[in-house]
């Protein structure tokens, strides 16, 4: 006889302990589930803990997703989210650099967890991060992986749209834009940069208009001859979403594109339309316009 539908069998994992095989009924309250796991180890303060899937992204298993819990779903028990974002907050602003790399890495992977972001957010995590990136070079020229997970915790937590856009302060959009117009920016940092100003663009009017006066289109062609395809693929992005902001009579493009040459770039982006997205596929059409506005200034193209 098969069990019934609310009953689920999963296996929940703890560091240093066997696996315990467990059939978890659906119409229960997550929390007793927790306290029987705990309770399995000897754990105290099962209120300390929660469930999340040990594959994939990891995320957290709460109320409302616990009905996407599948039998042979393998979880692990982890620190409750809170607890969670406490722990980094706390590691984010350590005077170990070693520490701080650690919790940089954790905190770029749960980021991306709607449960944890809220938590991570409501201690005024976006503050500490755009701190962080704000704080100058010396973190670029140093600790470049350590920025390149501050950047992706920054975007994953922002992707959410737990906080508005137009919260971001002018002078975190420039240290943005310095690493996109940074010739030998790390490729992680210029990648998380690029998508960063994207975002920043498709969500807030007054944010393109500040970005547009930051970069250039000259900048970011650059960006469209390096051999490192992602890099080529975030800086069209970053193209396509300017065009799509800028004003009608600023939709010129076409004559910055001329006179910075670009019949050869042309060419290697319509090679590529096959393996494009919309958006890049969009701005490889555009390449394909007439191009007869002389004169133009690849500065003011979107400005």
């Amino acid at each position: 006889m098969p069990p019934p539908s609310d009953i689920v069998k999963v296996a929940i994992e703890w560091p240093g302990a066997n696996a315990q095989l467990l059939e978890i009924d659906q119409k229960r309250p997550l929390a007793s589930v927790i306290k029987e796991v705990c309770d399995g180890w000897s754990l105290p303060n099962p209120e300390y803990y929660t469930l999340r899937y040990a594959d994939g992204p990891q995320l957290y298993v709460t109320e409302q997703t616990r009905s996407d819990i599948k039998n042979g779903t393998i979880l692990q028990l982890a620190i409750s989210p809170s607890r969670a974002a406490r722990q980094l907050m706390e590691r984010t602003q350590s005077s170990s650099m070693e520490t701080r790399l650690d919790a940089m890495k954790e905190l770029a992977k749960l980021s991306a967890d709607v449960t944890f972001a809220t938590e991570f957010i409501n201690m005024d995590g976006i503050v500490v991060l755009t701190r962080l990136v704000e704080s100058g070079t010396k973190l670029l020229s140093h600790y470049s992986e350590m920025l390149a997970f501050t950047l992706t915790a920054f975007l994953e937590l922002m992707d959410h749209g737990i906080v508005s856009w137009d919260l971001v302060s002018i002078t975190f959009i420039k240290q943005i834009a310095g690493y996109v117009s940074q010739p030998m920016a790390d490729v992680s940092v210029l990648q998380r940069s690029l998508a960063i100003l994207e975002s920043m663009v498709l969500n807030s009017q007054s944010l393109y208009q500040k970005i547009a006066e930051e970069i250039t289109v000259g900048q970011l062609i650059s960006h469209l001859q390096v051999s490192n395809q992602e890099i080529q693929t975030y800086a069209i992005a970053l193209i396509n979403a300017l065009f799509l902001k800028a004003p009608e009579d600023k939709r010129q493009v076409c004559g910055c594109l001329s006179t910075l040459r670009l019949g050869r770039l042309r060419g290697r982006l319509q090679c590529r339309v096959g393996t494009m997205g919309r958006e890049q596929t969009s701005v490889a059409g555009l390449l394909e316009l007439p191009h007869d506005l002389p004169g133009q200034n690849p500065a003011a193209c979107f400005s």
